[in-house]
This record gives structure tokens, C-alpha cells and sequence, in this order.
């Protein structure tokens, strides 16, 4: 006969080996889900567009204006940021290493910014040595058309102009979670 120690001994050993399995099926639920879905990989929200975005049109760093039908043809990923952001100015080589893996005839990543100090903005890009397309949105239009709340913000479109991703917060954009997504959209896949 068992005494009301060991009994207890057991079932707590049994209790853990369950919440061991549960937690083990759960985390090969996500990778199953992560590997097959890479929105989920990323973290990224799925968006589910009506239609294409409201046309918009920006000055840009470098000069001249930037027209969203420009847009058209391309994957875009579209980060909202600023200079004040930390976790914003960590991103920023990835979202740079990000536009190497691919070309820019089919995709682009293209930043938007409230900031109102150009010489800042290129001063922060040329310490880096980052070559990335910066638009200003001076009135927030474009950020409350795309309901940025918190940044980074970033938004993925397709060739069509339709928003079908988004993610608030940092990401690694350099890694084979992001190349992988690209990939999935500039195949066609959706």
C-alpha cells in the first residue's frame, strides 16, 4: 500500500510529465504553423484588404515626391518610424539587408516618417551606411490612413496595392522568416 506521500509524489510527477507533453505539442503546433504560414513566422497580423490603399503622396529625403502609384508592380513593405524610436533605429540595417536579397524592379522597402528634421534623418542613414527610401508624412495623413498607433509600424502590400500584413513592433527583417515571406508573395502566393 502506498502512503499519502508518495501518492502525492506520483501524481505531481504525473502532472508535471503532462504539462510537459502539453507544452512540447503546443510548441510543435506553433513551429508547424510557423513554418507553413510565414505571416505567423514573423509575428505579422494578416490584413484582410478590401481593396487597394488610398492613393498618397509624399516628399521625399532625397527630393521630389513619391506617389503610391509608383507603388504599382511591386511587393512593398512600408515602415512607419521614427528618430526618437529606438527599437526603430534597431531595425533599420535589417530592413536595409532585407532590400539586397531581392530586386528592387520587384520589391522595395520604403520608410515613412512624421519627423520634420531631414538633416537628422540623413545624418542617422549615412552613419549607418544605410541607403533606404525616406518619405515624410508632415501631416500624419498617411499614418492614420494606415492606423499606426505604436512604432515600428510596418505594412506589407502586394503588387497590387492591396495591404495584407502588418506588424507593430521590431523584427529581425533580415532573417529567413522575412526573405521566406517576400519570396511567398513575389511567387504569387497568397
Amino acid at each position: 500500500m502506498m502512503d499519502h506521500s508518495t501518492g502525492r509524489r506520483s501524481f505531481a510527477v504525473g502532472v508535471a510529465a503532462c504539462a510537459m507533453l502539453f507544452s512540447l505539442a503546443g510548441h510543435v503546433a506553433w513551429a508547424a504553423t510557423s513554418a507553413s504560414d510565414p505571416f505567423s513566422a514573423l509575428r505579422m497580423t494578416r490584413v484582410a484588404a478590401v481593396g487597394p490603399i488610398e492613393d498618397f503622396e509624399l516628399n521625399a529625403l532625397h527630393g521630389g515626391t513619391v506617389r503610391s502609384q509608383e507603388f504599382a508592380g511591386k511587393v512593398i513593405l512600408l515602415n512607419f518610424w521614427a528618430t526618437w524610436c529606438g527599437p526603430c533605429k534597431e531595425e533599420m540595417p535589417s530592413l536595409a539587408k532585407l532590400q539586397t536579397h531581392f530586386d528592387p524592379v520587384k520589391f522595395q522597402v520604403v520608410t515613412v516618417t512624421t519627423d520634420v528634421h531631414p538633416k537628422g534623418i540623413k545624418q542617422f542613414l549615412d552613419h549607418l551606411g544605410l541607403s533606404l527610401p525616406v518619405l515624410f508624412d508632415e501631416n500624419g495623413d498617411v499614418s492614420r490612413a494606415f492606423m499606426v498607433r505604436g512604432l515600428p509600424t510596418t505594412v506589407l502590400m502586394t503588387q497590387d496595392g492591396r495591404a495584407i500584413g502588418r506588424a507593430v513592433g521590431p523584427r529581425a527583417w533580415d532573417g529567413e522568416e522575412s526573405v521566406a515571406l517576400i519570396r511567398h508573395l513575389l511567387e504569387g502566393s497568397k
